[in-house]
């Protein structure tokens, strides 16, 4: 919840042309820095890496002096990831901290400086440091490296400058780091957040990329909001092949990033230069290699899936109950209620409104959805109220928790009024909030956590102070206004730095509403360093606090994030507006999480602000239902819009969340994917067409894993879409007798009136269904079917897939543990026959559940099927008398636009069986004549 807290409209068009113009400047008049570095030796180092030192060849003081001898550390750390550390190498500067994100650590300075060893395989002669996968390669004078794709050749990273180029070599100051790569102008970059995009998932040629936790909502293109994210994944096509490498930046501070279309500059101010390079050559292999690193995406509670619904502005208990019984009435599902921030009293965290969610009341509402399965979620934001009768104030105080300005705890507003800002770099606060937790968890027994405003939000900016004689704030008005006493803090190089980064647009000052960057945490750190941090600690503290309560998996949505937040998170992108363009950009933005490594994203369905038409709300559902993290939320000040508020809205909502919550176990069982490989659960259709340049832009279509494409309608007035086909047959979900067949990428207009969205299944594939119902939890019970998709016609064709079982309420999403059930399914056909079968892992969960499959659809049959048979543990079932068996021609799409194939073909079902999940299956019978 913010709506224009510290960015509202009025303040973003005012500075709009100033923004476009300061980009125009930065772009066009670059300046040379320096002349670079020289390395003057270089050795191997005692883990098996490199050690390098350079020394300056030019001083100079633009952005100031500097640093005159830098350590340059190079390893292989796996066999497609290698490291590459460039720091000051007489003192140690700030990094991520260790604890946060844990990693291998350099060595450290004082056993490298000055030593040598006999047995050097590295003379400065030597230019080359091969692993198995990437090469780094380096010339001398001036100091520049290379990483190259050991398979190929392909330089993926160059940081040499010629004299021609817009970019210096490198420079590294105390407060301004600048490095640049050469790229080859058909490489297609992704990533590089949090920001909306208004061109498309792609980064787009002399856009702006600044990296600053801000709280500024979405609806503002290209400028930088709650999230850090210096990472970016680049794809090349190399002759009709397509290889997939990412580079991470890991440093928290503000930055940067200037992408020309031919070479990629970052200017960071401050910290170190730490890269990470990971191989892939996949899309796939670049996001399992990178969460591999920051830590895989957190395991997410089966409920989680179901379809949410918020809204700032539901005032009492009794509207929240009017909501969920209208839900019901309308028969749209829904799992989980939120709460914004009226359930507080004043605003203040931890606390229940004494009138309008009295405990007693809640505690029994509580308990009353528990019992039928659904779920409840508030907002916590990080600001605590200064407020002496206030347990929580009380306690962090006692405990000193609060971020220091000269000694004392900084002052802010928000929501509250005054504030002080825990600091989660402190063990102590850590401790303190988890028992806030445990304690409010006491009153009211909350599923989750929602924290919000963590970029950190300050409605002030400066030293601030409470103004005497006067009531801050004082009920009248906007409650973003700051009523504080407060003044500049401009005076130290960390308020005023000498190069300033894009900050909202405007090269703001990087305190402008939020903490001073001069304030301290923990150990003397500084808010200049930690700032983009902030978030991402307070989600780990909140992680190990809803996880202590009752050992249950936790589920937290966090606005700000940062590299490994979707370890600990889920994350929802903003404030967003009721418009068909942030439609839009919410495809790309989700996307884009999902390389970040954190799957379970999701935007405010029908937008934040301000009322959504109706029409826009159709058709917003219908995208929302397949985000992985389904949300409809608006803004106290807009009208309501739940999904039962218009007619057509809520049917178009039972057809979408109707074909969502048939297809939870297989949201489920990516889900289970994403955890342990980190798989996006959406993701752009180049992952699984990584060969196909014409897809490596396409933002108006997605694929829920790697087989289930979802092309919605992205515009008013529109009942048709023009979607864009791989090779191959995809299948309509929600008529499986409707197929497309391409040879090539091929463009189809389908029909899409305003409650029908597309949704295609791919060939090869097979996808567990189940019934679906109104709540997950009635869902999950009921009876499985498995759809088979075979190539259309094909007399020869195999398919595969794959279902994860567990209790989900467990902190760990794995095997092994006694309460999970893990199942392989594999189909093919050849020589006239079919066969299906199931491979299961640890078979007691499912067998102890019940599950069973009750259905079996083959779809793309060439042919009628007979003399059938079925072995259950290698067991023949004798009594198949309940087994039906039908079948249905295939129909084809008639409106393509260039080509296609046609092929007389069938869909089959096979219904009545009673399959237990648990148990390994055969199915096959000979193929009968042709249709």
């Amino acid at each position: 919840m913010n709506f224009f807290s510290s960015s509202p409209l009025f303040h973003f068009l005012l500075f709009l042309t100033i923004c476009i113009s300061c980009v125009n400047l930065v772009y066009t008049t670059p300046v040379k820095i320096g002349k670079g570095y020289r390395l003057i030796a270089i050795e191997e180092s005692p883990d098996g890496g490199l050690i390098g030192h350079l020394k300056v060849k030019k001083k100079n003081n633009i952005y100031g002096p500097d640093i005159p001898h830098l350590q340059l550390y190079v390893k292989h750390e796996t066999d497609n990831r290698l490291r590459i550390q460039i720091t000051d190498a007489e003192k140690e500067r700030w990094e991520v901290p260790y604890n946060l994100l844990p990693r291998e650590k350099a060595p450290l300075l004082k056993q490298t400086i000055g030593v040598s060893r006999k047995n050097n395989p590295f003379p400065l002669g030597a230019s080359e440091y091969s692993g198995n996968e990437l090469i780094f390669s380096f010339t001398t004078d001036p100091f520049g490296f290379s990483v190259k794709r050991k398979s190929n050749g392909e330089t993926l990273f160059n940081s040499s400058s010629d004299d021609s180029d817009p970019y210096n070599n490198l420079v590294f100051k105390d407060q301004y780091l600048e490095i640049s790569t050469k790229l080859p102008k058909d490489a297609s970059l992704y990533g590089l957040g949090e920001n909306t995009q208004p061109h498309g998932i792609k980064i787009y040629p002399n856009d702006p990329y600044t990296l600053y936790t801000t709280d500024q909502s979405a609806i503002n293109l290209n400028m930088d909001l709650y999230g850090s994210h210096p990472m970016y994944m680049d794809l090349r096509n190399l002759n009709g092949e397509g290889y997939a490498h990412a580079v991470l930046l890991l440093n928290s501070n503000g930055m940067d990033v200037f992408y020309r279309g031919n070479s990629l500059t970052y200017k960071v101010i401050g910290g170190i230069l730490d890269f990470y390079f990971f191989a892939g050559p996949t899309p796939l292999a670049v996001v399992d290699q990178y969460t591999e690193f920051i830590g895989r995406p957190a395991p997410m509670p089966y409920w989680s899936l179901g379809f949410h619904q918020c809204r700032w502005g539901y005032h009492n208990l009794s509207v929240i109950e009017d909501v969920i019984a209208n839900y019901k009435k309308a028969k749209i599902p829904l799992d989980v209620i939120w709460n914004d921030d009226d359930h507080m009293d004043g605003k203040k965290d931890f606390t229940l409104n004494p009138v309008n969610y009295p405990g007693p009341k809640l505690r029994a509402f509580l308990e009353k959805i528990h019992a039928e399965g659904m779920h409840y979620i508030v907002i916590n934001d990080p600001g605590i109220g200064v407020n002496k009768s206030y347990g929580v104030y009380q306690r962090g105080i006692a405990n000193d928790v609060f971020i220091k300005y000269q000694g004392k705890p900084f002052l802010a507003q928000v929501w509250p009024g005054a504030v002080h800002f825990p600091d989660f770099l402190n063990p102590k606060t850590v401790e303190w909030w988890g028992d806030e937790i445990r304690r409010f968890h006491e009153l009211a027994p909350i599923d989750g956590l929602w924290i919000d405003m963590n970029e950190v939000s300050n409605f002030c900016t400066g030293l601030c102070t409470i103004p005497e004689g006067r009531i801050c704030p004082n009920g009248t008005g906007p409650g973003w206004i700051c009523c504080l006493d407060c003044k500049n803090v401009t005076s130290t190089k960390w308020d005023d730095p000498p190069y300033k980064i894009n900050a909202s647009g405007i090269q703001a000052p990087i305190g402008y509403k939020t903490i001073a960057t001069s304030a301290t945490h923990y150990n003397g750190v500084r808010e200049y360093d930690a700032h983009s941090l902030y978030g991402f600690s307070e989600t780990i503290a909140t992680h190990k606090g809803l996880q202590a309560l009752e050992g249950k998996r936790p589920f937290i949505l966090s606005r700000a994030t940062f590299v490994g937040s979707g370890h600990y998170a889920a994350h929802w992108t903003g404030d967003n507006k009721g418009t068909w363009e942030d439609l839009r950009y919410s495809i790309s933005t989700v996307l884009n999480f999902g390389i970040f490594g954190v799957p379970m994203v999701g935007s405010d369905i029908c937008g934040f602000y301000p009322a959504p038409t109706e029409e826009l709300c159709n058709r917003w559902i219908e995208v929302g239902a397949f985000y992985p993290f389904s949300r409809d939320h608006a803004n106290y000040y807009s009208p309501r819009q739940e999904l039962y508020q218009w007619k057509s809205v809520a049917e178009s909502a039972r057809n979408a969340l109707g074909m969502r919550y048939k297809l939870l176990p297989y949201f489920y069982t990516l889900n289970y994917e994403a955890h342990t490989t980190g798989a996006p659960i959406a993701r752009p259709l180049f992952f699984s067409f990584p060969n196909i340049p014409k897809l490596y832009e396409l933002s108006t279509q997605f694929l829920i894993g790697s087989s289930v494409m979802v092309s919605p309608v992205l515009e008013q007035g529109k009942t048709e879409v023009k979607a864009l086909f791989p090779p191959g047959t995809w299948y309509s979900l929600f008529d499986m007798t409707q197929a497309v067949v391409t040879k090539e990428p091929h463009y189809l207009t389908l029909d899409a009136p305003l409650h029908v969205v597309n949704v295609h299944l791919y060939q090869n594939a097979i996808i567990p269904m189940q019934r679906g119902g109104m709540l997950t939890k009635e869902a999950r019970m009921t009876p499985f079917t498995i759809v088979v998709a075979f190539p259309l016609g094909a007399s020869e064709g195999e398919a595969t897939g794959k279902l994860f079982l567990d209790e989900d309420e467990l902190p760990e999403m794995k095997l092994g543990n006694g309460q999970s059930t893990y199942i392989d399914f594999y189909a093919k056909t050849s020589n006239g026959t079919v066969k299906i079968w199931s491979e299961v892992q640890e078979s007691k969960y499912a067998m102890d559940k019940g599950w069973s499959i009750e259905k079996v659809t083959v779809l793309g049959l060439d042919r009628i099927g007979g003399a059938f048979e079925i072995l259950v543990d290698g067991t023949q079932v004798t009594d198949t008398s309940n087994v039906q068996f039908s079948t249905e021609e295939h129909k084809y799409i008639d409106k393509l636009e260039e080509g296609g194939d046609k092929r007389k073909s069938m869909m089959l079902d096979i219904q009545g069986l009673e399959l237990p999940v648990g148990k390994n299956f055969v199915m096959s019978w000979k193929m009968g004549i042709s249709p």
